[in-house]
């Protein structure tokens, strides 16, 4: 009898459970969920993730999300992107692998759901706005960089994840532009499709293949951590000048150090933060955060020797650490 009466028990708990269940479902339902979608694994979006997570905090209506692809490939971003419309997601906020290659499916998301862009821009597309740097302006700094550092001239080499995308043909574009009337010159960029063993073989092999280089583009942000151990590892460190970007914990060591002459950051918490503020808003008719260029640009800026512990102290709190 009292084994009959743990089983009834166990059935009623069980039944309770799986009525819930769809009522669980539901609600969930009713929270519009936002994603911010990256074109790849990689440290730089750890401040995004926190921007994620603060915007969160202030919105607890919505449910919000970061989401990496498997790969950085078109082909999965695409995929995971169309995964989250089926399941529901109100707002897509996107760093696209190849914004050129990828117009009809990003006009297919777009279709469907609120789409914005980040990092690289998409403007062919039916995107509502872009947040984020300007990748030209960003490019012009670095040679702001290379030209402090090197007043008489040399030669660089870029190093790069995806070659096709706007941010990088954009800060390519930039550093060319910025470099015109001196006496230093970008002469090629390598590209790694965001493979970082790959990334540190092609500085391996750049400097093999050219021993007069006397200046190297870390163009993403791990391009240039992997420059700083190619360099160190052939003992070459201090003797090449190196232009970094973005704020991997290896290139503020380096610039502290003085083996990195400077880097220039990029804000990718404002992006997240701000974007998915933008999107809520959006969702709910407020147009009013979407400039008629639909542009949103958020400064980058140079860190130096003297810049890196006041800037690394600012992440960490951002971070809420």
């Amino acid at each position: 009898m009292k084994q009959l009466k743990r089983k009834n028990a166990a059935l009623f708990f069980a039944g309770l459970m799986l009525s819930a269940a769809p009522m669980a479902a539901s609600h969930a339902a009713d929270k519009p969920t936002l994603a911010f979608v990256v074109n790849g694994a990689s440290d730089f979006w750890k401040a995004a993730e926190a921007g994620v997570k603060k915007a969160q905090g202030e919105m607890p209506d919505y449910t919000m999300e970061l989401k990496y692809p498997e790969q950085a490939a078109v082909a999965i971003q695409q995929r995971l992107m169309e995964d989250l419309v089926s399941a529901g997601v109100k707002g897509i906020m996107v760093s696209a692998v190849d914004p050129k290659t990828q117009t009809d499916g990003l006009n297919k998301i777009g279709s469907q759901t609120a789409l914005f862009t980040t990092d690289s821009d998409a403007p062919k597309t039916n995107r509502v706005a872009y947040i984020g740097s300007s990748n030209v302006d960003a490019g012009k700094q670095a040679a702001e960089i290379a030209k402090k550092a090197m007043p008489d001239g040399g030669k660089c080499m870029g190093f790069v994840g995806l070659l096709g995308a706007d941010n990088a043909r954009e800060r390519i574009e930039g550093m060319k532009e910025g470099l015109k009337g001196t006496k230093i010159e970008l002469v090629d960029v390598r590209g790694d499709d965001i493979d970082q063993t790959r990334a540190k073989k092609n500085v391996e092999d750049a400097l093999v293949a050219s021993p007069d280089l006397t200046c190297m583009v870390g163009f993403y942000s791990y391009n240039t951590p992997r420059i700083y151990e190619a360099l160190r590892d052939a003992g070459k460190l201090g003797q090449i000048t190196v232009v970094g970007f973005d704020d991997d914990p290896i290139t503020l060591g380096g610039v502290k150090e003085g083996t990195i002459a400077a880097t220039v950051v990029q804000q990718p918490f404002e992006w997240a933060y701000q974007g998915m503020k933008l999107m809520a808003a959006y969702l709910k008719g407020d147009k009013s955060g979407v400039p008629a260029n639909g542009l949103i640009i958020i400064p980058t800026v140079i860190i130096g020797k003297d810049d890196v512990d006041k800037y690394a102290a600012n992440l960490k709190a951002m971070a809420g650490k």
